[in-house]
């Protein structure tokens, strides 16, 4: 018996308008706002980019590095990440109706998301997350997909076993390890194929 439902959050509750997880766009968005090119850019963030989405670094020390290599201060790029996803990705309404709809039902409906500082900033809204029962960010966790660890994180605060739960993610590799676990899982294709796998599992729409 499915007992709780945990959803990921890019891809899946907030997807990109052309149908993907587009997150390079977003960076491409700032890249050019702050006026230097891709290659210079990811050469900026990349570690402190890959550190955040784990914890390994905090939100402090990845400002203190953002802001002194593009000289710019820190309010303005929050603000040129904010606008960035928000052009590139939209909520996926008919998820999150169906989500707070399964919670009426008696489900427990949960969140894990892998997302550094400024993603969360942008795509965790505070308004929508309140309506899940639990909500599991990998910066705040410092771990993250596909590490098993993520997933017993779920596990435990969804209080069920594995085998009770299922979690819908739009990438198959952080799906597999979830599996392995015994968990339920769906690769998020769009919602219509979403809502025939969680139908054979026993959730209907």
């Amino acid at each position: 018996m499915i007992k709780a439902i945990v959803f990921d959050v890019g891809g899946v509750l907030e997807i990109s308008y052309n149908g993907k997880d587009n997150q390079r766009s977003v960076h491409g968005y700032v890249a050019k706002k702050i006026g230097v090119d891709l290659d210079s850019y990811f050469d900026i963030i990349g570690g402190v980019h890959e550190k955040s989405i784990d914890g390994r670094v905090t939100r402090k020390m990845m400002f203190e590095v953002m802001t002194r290599d593009f000289k710019i201060s820190s309010k303005k790029l929050e603000k040129l990440y904010k606008n960035g996803f928000k052009k590139v990705f939209r909520s996926n309404k008919r998820m999150y109706s169906f989500a707070y709809n399964l919670k009426k039902k008696g489900y427990k409906i949960g969140i894990l998301s892998d997302q550094w500082y400024l993603s969360k900033d942008a795509l965790i809204n505070p308004k929508k997350m309140k309506k899940f029962d639990f909500v599991i960010v990998s910066c705040d966790v410092k771990t993250r997909k596909p590490k098993p660890k993520i997933y017993r994180i779920a596990l435990k605060k969804a209080k069920c076993k594995a085998g009770e739960m299922i979690f819908i993610d739009n990438r198959e590799w952080n799906v597999e390890p979830a599996v392995r676990l015994g968990i339920n899982g769906i690769v998020f294709e769009d919602n219509e194929q979403c809502f025939r796998a969680l139908k054979k599992l026993g959730v209907g729409v």
